[in-house]
């Protein structure tokens, strides 16, 4: 009695991941809102292409990349985190089949976020530097420190994942 209540609770405990799924389409959902935002950006810049100077040309190719690598970020969360947390997707050998889907674990997956975090503040603050009359030191200087603080985490959540993993191949030994 007791090992049969264990297992349907244990059953229960693993079903409830598919909770999760729900949270993956709001993802979904999310990216297709960028994409809409990507896209009104895009217009916008091609119909003042007459009238772009440089840096503004420039600022508009970064909000665009800028937008790309958000979307990009997204699209690494939905994967590895539905294969990593709800279920393996069942695609077959779909020739499209990105290389990194099955092998981002949850270790790899914070690397990827917050160098993505990284790359996208550093944008930001290069865009910035490009339109700098327009913001003040102050504003300026929390942006810098903001995007050392992410750096400084990045570097430091690798440094953890190396220790972690030096530590499990001394185990192995």
């Amino acid at each position: 009695m007791r090992r049969h209540i264990e297992r349907t609770l244990e059953r229960g405990l693993f079903a409830s991941r598919w909770l999760m799924a729900p949270f993956y389409i709001g993802l979904v959902i999310a990216l297709a809102v960028l994409l809409s935002s990507f896209l009104r950006e895009l217009l916008y810049f091609c119909l003042h292409i007459p009238v772009l100077t440089q840096n503004d040309a420039v600022l508009g190719a970064l909000s665009l990349i800028d937008l790309s690598l958000a979307g990009n970020l997204l699209v690494i969360v939905v994967f590895s985190g539905y294969e990593n947390f709800v279920s393996k997707m069942d695609i077959g050998d779909h020739e499209d089949q990105p290389e990194w889907m099955g092998t981002v674990d949850f270790s790899t997956l914070k690397l990827k976020l917050i160098a993505s975090i990284v790359a996208i503040s550093g944008i930001h603050l290069l865009k910035v530097f490009m339109d700098i009359e327009k913001v003040s030191e102050r504003e300026i200087q929390w942006m810098i420190i903001l995007h050392l603080v992410f750096v400084v985490s990045g570097v430091l959540l690798a440094l953890m994942d190396w220790i972690a993993s030096s530590a499990k191949a001394i185990k192995k030994k």
